[in-house]
């Protein structure tokens, strides 16, 4: 799937679009904010480099999306850095595994 999205400078956010059933299907906006992006993905610059990260890591933030629509369908489709705990592409805050294990009891 390629990623159609676009920046979102007034909520510092990136919203784009997703396919549930293929691109024959239902077509699912979604949005990911620079919060989340520098949390998940270490984007750290707004723009072109939030967008890149997008592109970069379009698999995990699909099926991200496809999972929080499929049990929520009536509601407002934003990731956060929890939707992407048990993905590879996960970055460890800060202080390493240790800090990871706090933040997962907490």
């Amino acid at each position: 799937m390629d990623f159609e999205g676009i920046y979102c400078f007034d909520t510092a956010c990136v919203r784009f679009a997703v396919y549930p059933e293929g691109r024959d299907g239902e077509r699912i906006v979604a949005q990911i904010s620079e919060d989340t992006l520098h949390d998940a993905f270490g984007a750290r610059e707004i723009g072109d480099e939030m967008i890149d990260a997008c592109k970069a890591h379009f698999d995990a933030l699909a099926a991200a999306a496809i999972a929080r629509y499929r049990t929520q369908p009536l509601q407002p489709v934003t990731l956060m850095s929890d939707d992407f705990v048990h993905s590879p592409v996960f970055r460890l805050p800060k202080g390493g595994a240790a800090a990871q294990g706090s933040a997962l009891r907490a």
